[in-house]
């Protein structure tokens, strides 16, 4: 039997006009899909790779299933080694693990970053509230990149650099463009990855801002799960 049986390839356009080959599958071609403005961005190169866009989930389920660059692992509990061994483990894209920095601190953010570097993660990711001191001891901690979370353009940048962070994750809601916008102004090779909302139009704004990636937040599972009982009935 020949294995290439079930394959499918077409071919597309890409945002610079020329054709790509694309492989899917009968069974595997309902893949959630970043929207496309998101190619407009820049990217940040991490160890060779271009990233230009983050899925903000923890399902492994829409992990496994997504057409996105990297992983964005932060939720909203105190981070867990066994909950990023098992997205690191089961995602075939790169890894971005929160290990705290608001209600967990200290020592314990150290040692998280720590044991997600050593389970393969790309790069860690610490919440607006830490410490510059605490900053730098995760910095000092690993060898792989620090990502520190702004909320408001009142964040002194210049300090949270000095601190060891790598790059800025713009985190602001409906003020995340006008952010960035003013973070750029002043820093105009700084890496930044911002949140892009959920259409193609504010992740757009956000990019000509100067985001050189994005952070898309997809629909629930029961979301997705709704739209396909919906074609069943």
């Amino acid at each position: 039997m020949d294995s290439n049986e079930n394959k499918e390839i077409l071919v597309t356009e890409s945002k610079d006009e020329k054709k790509v080959p694309t492989i899917t599958s009968k069974l595997r071609h309902n893949i959630l899909e970043i929207p496309k403005e998101v190619y407009k961005a820049s990217g940040i190169v991490i160890y060779g790779r271009r990233i230009k866009s983050f899925v903000f989930s923890t399902d492994i389920a829409i992990i496994r299933n997504c057409d996105a660059d990297a992983v964005f692992a932060v939720y909203p509990f105190t981070p867990q080694q066994a909950i990023s061994n098992a997205i690191i483990s089961n995602s075939y894209i790169p890894v971005f693990c929160g290990v705290g920095g608001g209600t967990t601190n200290g020592l314990r953010t150290i040692g998280l970053a720590k044991d997600v570097e050593a389970q393969g993660a790309m790069g860690v990711v610490l919440n607006a509230p830490i410490t510059n001191m605490n900053l730098l001891a995760v910095a000092k901690s690993v060898d792989i990149p620090v990502i520190i979370t702004v909320v408001s353009e009142d964040t002194n940048i210049d300090r949270r650099l000095e601190s060891g962070a790598s790059i800025i994750n713009v985190a602001a809601g409906a003020k995340t463009a006008d952010v960035v916008r003013s973070i750029r102004s002043r820093y105009p090779d700084l890496p930044i990855i911002a949140s892009g909302g959920k259409s193609g139009e504010t992740i757009l704004k956000t990019i000509e801002a100067g985001a050189n990636a994005i952070t898309y937040t997809p629909p629930t599972t029961a979301e997705l799960f709704s739209a396909m009982m919906t074609k069943y009935r």
